[in-house]
């Protein structure tokens, strides 16, 4: 009996390690998973790359973006993995917790919103940022691949970052696709 305990205390042990090990409820599955979106203008040229990448507590945006007015331009996830026949097609802002907008909202901002990004002189931008409110695994409530997909959209004015959204027209739009 007692090493039938054992045996079974064992096997209790080794699960509880195995799902820790694993990151349990706690840690998306696809940690190292990437995505990319390809950005294009309304005239359909290129204008860069946003990459995605899941780590273990969320997802590292990174941006390299060109063609844009010099300044800074709202950047954010849309809800809707199309930007065809217009931008508008990319829906509203990714908000799967139906939070308000902006980065300053008092209740917690969309998952899509994103700070800024500023364009040089020579209408380029570069940025990085890290969100724990998106994921790429697609079995989570907040992954970027639900039934619909997700875009990633740039705005011709900066984010207010209030709760009325005023980044003014889509400039650029990617649909954001794995790997």
């Amino acid at each position: 009996m007692t090493r039938t305990l054992n045996i079974l205390g064992g096997a209790a042990l080794f699960a509880i390690l195995a799902a820790a090990a694993c990151g349990g409820d706690s840690e998306p599955s696809d940690v190292g998973a990437r995505a990319s979106a390809s950005l294009a203008g309304p005239d359909g040229d290129a204008m860069g790359t946003v990459t995605f990448t899941q780590g273990p507590n969320g997802v590292l945006i990174e941006a390299d973006v060109h063609g844009l007015s010099p300044g800074a331009h709202g950047f954010h996830i849309h809800s809707v993995g199309a930007c065809t026949p217009d931008f508008t097609a990319a829906g509203g802002h990714y908000a799967p917790g139906g939070e308000g907008h902006g980065l300053m909202h008092e209740g917690g901002s969309h998952a899509g919103d994103l700070p800024n990004i500023h364009a040089g002189a020579d209408g380029a931008a570069r940025a990085d940022y890290f969100t724990a409110a998106v994921t790429l695994d697609a079995d989570a409530d907040h992954s970027l691949f639900d039934d619909d997909g997700s875009a990633i959209i740039v705005h011709a004015k900066p984010d207010s970052y209030g709760e009325a959204p005023e980044a003014g027209d889509r400039v650029a739009c990617g649909v954001i696709v794995r790997g």
